[in-house]
């Protein structure tokens, strides 16, 4: 339970909420910061976490008005990147090499002015990358969310900064994902079920869980209970960069999910199981090798998924589009929106109904005519 004093509280909604004190205002007051997380004990740990970042810049003003970004970014990646898991590190490392530090890393704090960093912006959008032909929005707003980071932490160190792009955002405009129709799902299974093999069941046991590329090859059979007939999902798998200079520049590692609630319990179909029992030749090692020291990475499974589609006649998609036909799928069978959140690893419903869940043209005929009884003529 929470001791008083914590400032830990359980909120309406179920979740846990934490507050600590991150700065103070030029009238002395406190600027308070907010964690959440589904536990007490998780939100504890953030806790400590943000007070191992601000402990000693409370009341603090460093004389480095004339320190330029690229020296508060030294300070801020020693200070951060050994909390950060290894493939978040390359990400905002590869960021801050190729974009925020080639523009802006000589530049003094005190020109970062709203002129210069909207300049910044948009000229990522409109010519940035290694072609000049302009980054995705979505790169763009991880480039300026770091960098809002980095700001924010120059400010609790003292330095007054012109623009903290706080208010600076960049609207990202949702692609229309593609789900397999009805007709090419059951092409699909036909030939899966037709040629089991160990790429084939993963990519069934992906179409009728929602399971990610990366979490079904970082599966193990000891994740699986036949008997239950659930799989728990508590890794993932994925192909980084290194910094090395010679022999291989990428690796492949399997850690945790980034989030929490990305591990998760999923129950299984009883079809679904009774292949994976008949399947199963091992009781530990990975699902799609029975090996504890071979597995099969995304990539390999991303290709044979590929070889996959064009034996069935189905026009070329990624491999998450059997994700997204999961979501639709269960939508139209009258799944609640609370189950299939969870069942997916997602921290509210809000993020299953707007990316995941795609009504098809049937659905929406089938719902429209609910309409008919108030337009009958007699």
């Amino acid at each position: 339970m929470p001791r008083k004093g914590e400032n830990i509280y359980k909120r309406k909604d179920g979740r846990w909420e934490g507050r600590y004190i991150k700065g103070r205002k030029t009238d002395g007051r406190a600027a308070y910061g907010y964690v959440y997380a589904k536990t007490y004990r998780e939100v504890k740990e953030k806790l400590r976490q943000e007070s191992v970042f601000y402990s000693d810049t409370a009341g603090k003003k460093e004389n480095t008005q004339d320190s330029i970004l690229g020296e508060i970014v030294d300070k801020w990646m020693e200070r951060t990147f050994p909390k950060l898991k290894e493939s978040t590190a390359v990400k905002y490392r590869n960021l801050l090499r190729h974009y925020i530090l080639p523009e802006l890393g000589k530049v003094p704090l005190n020109q970062l002015t709203y002129d210069r960093m909207e300049q910044f912006c948009n000229d990522l959008l409109s010519s940035g990358g290694t072609r000049h032909q302009g980054l995705s929005q979505k790169t763009v707003a991880d480039t300026m969310t770091l960098l809002r980071r980095i700001l924010r932490f120059a400010e609790y160190h003292g330095n007054d900064i012109p623009c903290s792009c706080y208010f600076m955002q960049v609207k990202i405009q949702q692609k229309e994902m593609r789900v397999l129709s009805r007709r090419e799902q059951k092409a699909l299974c036909t030939h899966l079920l037709s040629n089991l093999n160990a790429s084939n069941i993963g990519i069934l046991v992906c179409l009728f869980t929602g399971m990610r590329v990366g979490e079904i090859c970082a599966l193990r059979w000891e994740d699986i209970s036949i008997k239950e007939q659930t799989i728990f999902v508590h890794q993932t798998m994925q192909r980084i960069q290194t910094d090395q200079n010679i022999g291989c520049k990428t690796k492949v590692i399997v850690t945790t999910p980034k989030s929490a609630c990305s591990i998760r319990t999923i129950p299984m179909p009883e079809d679904l199981a009774q292949i994976i029992a008949e399947y199963q030749t091992s009781n530990t090692g990975y699902f799609l090798t029975g090996s504890n020291e071979r597995y099969m990475e995304p990539r390999t499974m991303q290709n044979r998924f590929k070889a996959v589609l064009i034996q069935c006649g189905i026009r070329d998609v990624n491999y998450h589009v059997l994700r997204h036909t999961f979501a639709t799928r269960c939508i139209e069978l009258g799944f609640d929106v609370k189950t299939l959140s969870e069942i997916l690893g997602h921290a509210s419903i809000n993020i299953t109904m707007n990316r995941y869940v795609h009504p098809s043209m049937e659905l929406k005929r089938k719902n429209m005519q609910r309409l008919s009884d108030f337009i009958a003529v007699k």
